[in-house]
């Protein structure tokens, strides 16, 4: 990992200062006091709140994505209220909570049947729109390298032990620092064949654990790769992996419907709903 410098500003008191329109990138405010502060139409995004507490604020016309969990809002806790209408509006959510090895397998059953009919939509846009980011989130083609990076770090890697298992396509998230040998090439523009091969090589990998799954198997954990690269080495729950790339899956394809209404029916985004991952003890690959 490459070193970070940070400027040390550790309780400094900011008052009556106007920042309007400031930007803020790898900022830490943790136990940080904000009193009488306007942060209208600001927008936040992989900020951690875990432990926010909020007093006399004003909220509406918030649009909130994430992991929620124990939000106590007036005093009712909202995230199983959330978490129950997520899982009545899509009956194969709960699904990607699995608690035994045939669960995995029917889980991954979802997972190829539902990404085959978004690359089947994603082939009605042009290849521009294929690299189009919207909202500055990735790109359909970036989502699809993202996802083989996924399955490379954390199968191919940390659960079937292969230490330099990457494609010179991978996409890692783009917080994760650099950490050779995994590449990082931004501004390759494969075509979605080209993606689309490794993905199937991917899924049919993840298709073999699966498949060879045993309710004892779910029990282990891994042996450390030691060799540099990602993730880091050290032993992991086989179940921590396995709800790593279903929350990967599941969200991505969201994430990618999403974005594929605003790329051929601009007019259809505002109907979509807003993904939020299913419940998981599992941290994200998207997770440092």
């Amino acid at each position: 990992m490459s070193d970070v410098t940070y400027e040390d500003r550790t309780g400094t008191r900011f008052e009556r200062v106007r920042l309007t329109g400031a930007s803020f990138e790898d900022v830490h405010l943790d136990g940080a006091r904000l009193h009488d502060v306007d942060l209208r139409g600001a927008s936040l995004r992989m900020v951690d709140l875990r432990g926010l507490r909020a007093r006399d604020v004003w909220l509406e016309d918030v649009d909130i994505t994430g992991d929620v969990e124990n939000l106590v809002i007036n005093g009712v806790d909202v995230a199983p209220l959330i978490d129950a209408e997520l899982d009545r509006r899509d009956p194969d959510r709960p699904k990607m909570r699995p608690t035994d090895a045939a669960g995995y397998r029917e889980a991954w059953d979802v997972v190829e049947r539902r990404w085959a009919e978004t690359v089947e939509r994603a082939r009605a846009l042009t290849p521009e729109q294929l690299h189009e980011r919207v909202d500055g989130e990735w790109s359909f083609i970036e989502t699809l390298r993202h996802l083989v990076f996924a399955t490379d770090a954390w199968v191919n890697r940390a659960l079937l032990g292969d230490p330099e298992p990457w494609d010179a396509l991978d996409l890692p998230h783009d917080d994760m620092p650099d950490s050779p040998p995994v590449p990082r090439d931004r501004d390759a523009r494969p075509t979605l064949d080209q993606v689309l091969a490794l993905r199937a090589d991917r899924m049919a990998t993840v298709r073999r654990v699966v498949d060879g799954l045993t309710d004892e198997a779910l029990t282990a954990t891994t042996e450390p790769v030691l060799e540099p690269g990602y993730p880091e080495p050290e032993p992991y729950a086989v179940t921590r992996i396995l709800r790593t790339i279903l929350n990967e899956e599941y969200l991505h394809r969201l994430y990618a419907e999403r974005d594929l209404a605003e790329l051929s029916e601009p007019a259809a985004v505002a109907a979509t709903p807003d993904p939020t991952p299913p419940s998981s003890d599992a941290q994200p690959a998207t997770t440092p």
